[in-house]
């Protein structure tokens, strides 16, 4: 026989009546679950910060702070709104039982409560709550934190807006003849690891990957949340980068295979950051002039012989706080003008 939804779970009651909150207590742990009491709203608030909880039992009639206080301090707060409130008053009229609903309550009950009914009711609320804990962990697992976050805090909707931010590409250099040299298995094994080092590096210094396609990547630095200065956390990014694949190829030449090497290229400016796609499928991502040259300047990096590769609107965000190397002006292809490039100093790409 299955176990009720949401049992063992740690549950809140607050009321300022000793023996309700009581009453209300033991009735809960013989449901299995455990429950801590507060004798008002504040402290109730004051619990809930402290601590997690799968549910709070809440009184209107409190003082200190009643409960549709505590309800609207819970909505205004993004760590304690979605916690799932039932509301079990002494309080008639129809008009009581639509304010807390309209304040976010998710179920509303009259004292004296009926056990049988509360059983009902705080079971179906944790497993809504399990519900939404299950998807938004779903959307943390296949989204960056920052664009899982955005998600949210503000919904999907399809559109973009016009950001400044930092785009960088990469990429394995002569990843094509490294597959054919190896098993699939191996293949599969270095990007594992070859993601799990750049993700590290990117998301360190505030970006986000938006892109994975085979050995190369596109990360963002400036949107969906803003940072101070995108143009230096992502050239620090890209030196982490760098740093990592020397010490993965320690380990990779002790272990008799070979060497990898990475070409990073990177452009600030304005993007049109958003999501796009149909409302069934679609993905965090930014579109724009910028973005189409970082992705030159990273393929720039083959010829160039060098490992990070930046346009002049990045090197000027820099203002002399990492050593660059003007290479001279470049004719991309789209551009209508050569394009002014600088290396950041690091070694040299394969």
């Amino acid at each position: 026989m299955a176990e009720p939804a949401g049992r063992g779970s740690r549950l809140l009651v607050a009321d300022d009546n000793k023996v309700n909150r009581l009453l209300l207590a033991r009735n809960l742990e013989l449901q299995g679950h455990r429950v801590a009491l507060a004798d008002n709203g504040r402290r109730a608030l004051e619990m809930l910060r402290a601590e997690p909880f799968d549910l709070l039992l809440l009184d209107i009639e409190m003082p200190e702070l009643d409960g549709f206080g505590v309800l609207a301090l819970l909505a205004a707060e993004p760590a304690l709104r979605d916690v799932p409130v039932v509301v079990t008053s002494s309080l008639e009229g129809m008009a009581h039982v639509v304010r807390c609903i309209e304040l976010g309550a998710d179920d509303y009950l009259h004292k004296p409560v009926n056990p049988v009914l509360l059983k009902a009711r705080v079971n179906a609320s944790l497993e809504k709550k399990r519900l939404r804990d299950q998807a938004q962990a779903l959307i943390r697992r296949f989204a960056a934190t920052e664009v899982a976050q955005d998600l949210l805090d503000s919904g999907f909707a399809l559109g973009g807006r016009r950001v400044q931010a930092t785009v960088m590409f990469s990429d394995i250099r002569g990843f094509t003849a490294l597959v054919e040299s190896q098993s699939p298995e191996e293949t599969i094994e270095l990007l594992n690891t070859y993601y799990t080092l750049m993700f590290e590096a990117i998301t360190a210094q505030g970006g986000v990957v938006n892109q994975m396609i085979g050995d190369g990547l596109m990360a963002i630095f400036g949107a969906p949340r803003p940072l101070a200065d995108p143009p230096l956390a992502a050239a620090r990014a890209a030196l982490d980068m760098i740093e990592m694949i020397g010490l993965l190829n320690t380990e990779r030449l002790a272990a008799g295979r070979p060497a990898i090497a990475i070409g990073v290229g990177m452009a600030s400016g304005e993007v049109i950051a958003g999501y796009t796609g149909t409302q069934q499928r679609a993905t965090y991502t930014c579109i724009g002039d910028t973005v189409n040259l970082a992705a030159r300047l990273e393929a720039h990096t083959k010829q160039a012989g060098q490992a990070i590769l930046l346009c002049d609107g990045t090197a000027t965000g820099l203002a002399g706080r990492l050593p660059l190397q003007a290479l001279g002006a470049v004719q991309f292809k789209g551009k209508s003008a050569a394009v002014p490039v600088y290396a950041l100093a690091a070694p040299a790409a394969g």
